[in-house]
């Protein structure tokens, strides 16, 4: 595996370059904005990719805390396997789909549903154990950076668009610097408390924040705000090469951030093990030691 990073890296090099290519160059300039839109191909991918990751880290952190005891780990499987498929079953009846936005499709919501117990299973299968808190923390530290990017190209593009940095009563923007706050949170807690307890606080307080991730998303579909409404399965449109660029701009982000998130995990697996070798170290001084003065009053 550590062969196939340099690699990966080498190929993710190239596919960011590709999709600067497509951004500058490939994509047409909008008719109303000019070339200040094309910052969407980093602050849209940037969205998506911090709101992935802050779904694996709700998910490990709920597997984390289940993990305590069997009984609680066989019911929180039962409750995710039961939400999933009423989920998706109730996405396809006439009183839920009254409350799905327009444009919207049922199926989309569907599948989003479904992905709840399959991220589950198969987080809880890759990593086993204390590997769950590593894989919270990891996607919580990348998570931040690529939601930082967001907060900072939004005013940017902002700027030469509304005439403002920055709209105080937007409902978008407030929700996301509220989810960038709490999330940083999480980060202060696990670097800073050195309680027996912080990896569960840790991860109640990330299951709380990601709470904050369905308002986020679903406030330009359920508020009138100022940020431009959706034009992806929101009934609006968009040039099909625009759309290319964004999805290809996506899946470069995406890869950067695994490598990153790889690189990431690697490195607090290695901190916590030299931490644990450490502890050992001490406990047999410490043991060492007790037992010098009855070795010397043997003797």
């Amino acid at each position: 595996m550590k062969r196939l990073f340099p690699i990966l890296s080498v190929l993710t090099a190239i596919f960011l370059a590709y999709a600067f290519y497509q951004a500058w160059w490939v994509a047409p300039t909008d008719a109303q904005q000019g070339d200040v839109y094309r910052i969407i191909y980093y602050h849209v991918p940037s969205a998506w990719t911090a709101f992935l990751l802050f779904f694996i880290n709700f998910i490990a952190s709920i597997q984390y805390l289940a993990s305590g005891k069997a009984s609680t780990r066989t019911a929180a499987k039962w409750i995710v396997t039961v939400i999933g498929v009423a989920g998706v079953i109730a996405c396809f009846l006439p009183p839920a789909q009254r409350l799905i936005p327009a444009g919207m499709r049922p199926s989309a919501v569907a599948t989003t549903v479904l992905l709840i117990p399959i991220f589950y299973f198969v987080i809880g299968w890759l990593f086993p154990g204390d590997r769950l808190d590593v894989l919270a923390v990891t996607t919580a530290e990348v998570g931040v950076v690529f939601c930082t990017i967001v907060l900072v190209t939004g005013p940017i593009w902002a700027r030469p668009v509304w005439g403002i940095w920055w709209a105080p009563g937007d409902i978008r923007l407030t929700s996301t610097l509220v989810l960038w706050l709490i999330y940083v949170s999480y980060l202060v807690l696990r670097r800073f408390s050195n309680s027996a307890q912080t990896e569960l606080l840790a991860a109640a307080l990330a299951v709380f924040g990601a709470l904050d991730v369905p308002l986020v998303y679903f406030s330009i579909w359920f508020f009138r705000t100022q940020h431009p409404q959706p034009v992806i399965g929101g009934g609006g449109s968009m040039d099909p090469r625009m759309l290319d660029t964004l999805l290809i701009s996506w899946m470069a982000f995406l890869c950067f951030a695994f490598l990153v998130c790889w690189s990431r995990f690697r490195l607090e697996l290695l901190h916590r093990e030299i931490e644990e070798a450490h502890a050992m170290e001490s406990l047999g001084g410490a043991a060492a030691g007790a037992s010098l003065p009855l070795s010397r009053s043997a003797r």
